[in-house]
């Protein structure tokens, strides 16, 4: 149950064959993180999915014991946002902004993100060879993410180097992270006070004519949005939006370059891209891990009680490769009939940009195979580098030919 001495950097490097021997030694485990404080691991299947809806386990931070959690500092104007609420707040911004992903207004973004595909395929096509991380991975969400909120393409450029500092900080240079939430709470203070004055058909502006109506209503609960409630939910829909569905993408182009005969299954049947999509996310998901929680009171799982007010974290990554729910689990399965993978979450936390990042990949990858049908790897898979991170399971660099 206890287990002190995990090497964390081989659980970075070897996630999967980190967590097989994990779950084998037990369901959960008390780990001293690289900040010296201890939390609890929780790896097998049914216990991950269990807590992940159990209203015991709480996401706000004021129910850490004190001197039990440090996490990562923001400012109240990026903080107050849904990874940090329980209901009631919880439901009544994520109702907000549930407008933003109903299933008319995610198909009605198709045919754009399509349009952006291919103007970055036909900017990739001269050169034989990129990263395709850097130059379709990346820049193919957060275009889709900027669009749906109403940010200025002149304003973008900027916005990979400052979720970079936040996900894979650098602990020689604090100062770089410090100078980018800095900068990432300039940029959507300035953004929202644009909004007020030149509002466009996008969702910050329709969020944004909610939180003023409300003040000027002088509303209490319902439909309320705190101003700082309004950052931070830019912040998030922007931040997750990107961070997410880059992983996604590039970690599902990774899977098919190194399993030939699935490659081959979707080009010669392209009506399998959304079981496709389902069976990346199990596989090989961007989010290793649930975002942490406490629970309000002594909590028992799988067998072990956790206390009160002690850090939580669900091992997605675990879950998603359990051999008791998913049959041969580390073996990618493009036709794998098997559901319910939690690689986008379970219960009331379930991402909300979930069909919008199924959406967006199955579009991606559909559009890249068809361009380049010779499409391989440019280096050996060993030389392939993944972020030194259990917060996100995403690659540095994907080098790719065609």
């Amino acid at each position: 149950m206890t287990a002190p001495d995990l090497d964390l950097a081989s659980l970075i490097a070897d996630p999967y064959g980190g967590y097989t021997r994990l779950r084998a030694d037990a369901p959960v485990h008390r780990v001293v993180g690289p900040d010296g404080l201890p939390f609890w691991l929780v790896t097998r299947y049914p216990d991950v999915r269990q807590a992940l809806a159990d209203p015991r386990l709480a996401l706000d931070k004021a129910h850490a014991a004190p001197g039990n959690y440090r996490g990562f500092a923001l400012p109240p104007a990026l903080d107050a946002n849904l990874l940090n609420m329980d209901p009631p707040d919880h439901t009544r911004i994520r109702r907000l902004v549930s407008q933003a992903f109903t299933p008319r207004r995610i198909a009605a973004l198709r045919a754009p993100i399509e349009k952006v595909a291919g103007q970055l395929l036909d900017a990739m096509a001269p050169a034989g060879r990129a990263d395709l991380l850097a130059a379709y991975a990346a820049p193919l969400p957060i275009t889709v993410i900027c669009d749906l909120l109403g940010v200025p393409e002149d304003d973008r450029h900027d916005f990979r180097a400052w979720t970079d500092s936040l996900i894979t900080p650098d602990p020689d240079r604090p100062e770089a992270t410090r100078a980018a939430v800095k900068a990432m709470l300039g940029f959507f203070t300035g953004l929202i006070e644009r909004k007020r004055t030149q509002p466009g058909d996008d969702l910050l502006s329709d969020l944004t004519t909610v939180r003023d109506e409300s003040v000027r209503g002088g509303a209490e609960g319902g439909d309320r949005l705190t101003e700082d409630e309004l950052t931070s939910l830019a912040f998030l829909i922007l931040f997750a939006g990107y961070e997410n569905t880059v992983h996604l993408i590039a970690n599902a182009v990774l899977a098919l370059l190194t399993h030939p005969e699935q490659l081959a299954a979707l080009r010669a049947e392209p009506e399998l891209i959304d079981g496709a999509v389902e069976e990346f996310a199990r596989f090989d998901g961007p989010a290793p891990l649930a975002i942490r929680r406490f629970p309000r009171e002594d909590v028992t799982i799988g067998g072990v009680t956790v206390p009160a007010g002690e850090t939580v974290l669900l091992a997605l990554g675990s879950a998603n490769r359990d051999p008791a729910q998913f049959t041969d689990p580390d073996r990618l399965d493009l036709r794998r009939r098997e559901t319910g993978h939690l690689a986008l979450g379970h219960g009331i936390h379930y991402c909300l940009g979930a069909p919008l990042a199924r959406m967006e990949t199955a579009v991606a990858l559909n559009a890249l195979l068809r361009r380049f049908p010779d499409l391989a790897l440019d280096v050996p898979v060993e030389q392939l580098r993944h972020r030194p991170t259990l917060r996100a399971r995403g690659l540095l660099e994907l080098p790719v030919r065609y």
